[in-house]
């Protein structure tokens, strides 16, 4: 998608400090971090929210969720705890409309 700030991230166009990645997801680190480890992981195709990439995806989703723990496990937080947040929509704070968590 021409405007979407993740999409741009995926093609290159905008930097950004990789944590991991797979065919199809990016781990990056968040440029404004609200934890001591805030990390996104998205989709590189754009799904504009999570429910849009579980209807159409929903093995993509499973991958997403498994490079969520592979980034957690990396970060030294795989054993002690980590949190997963999913925002869908702009009602429940979601403030780049591509899937993120």
């Amino acid at each position: 998608m021409a405007d979407c700030l993740f999409c741009a991230i995926v093609a290159g166009q905008i930097p950004a400090t990789s944590v991991g990645e797979t065919d199809r997801v990016l781990a990056f680190r968040d440029i404004n971090p609200q934890a001591p480890i805030h990390v996104l992981i998205i989709a590189k195709q754009h799904y504009p929210d999570v429910a849009a990439l579980a209807a159409a995806d929903p093995g993509m989703l499973g991958e997403l969720l498994t490079q969520v723990h592979r980034v957690a496990v990396a970060e030294g937080v795989g054993d002690t705890g980590y949190r997963v947040v999913f925002n869908t929509g702009e009602q429940a704070g979601q403030t780049v409309p591509h899937v993120h968590a």
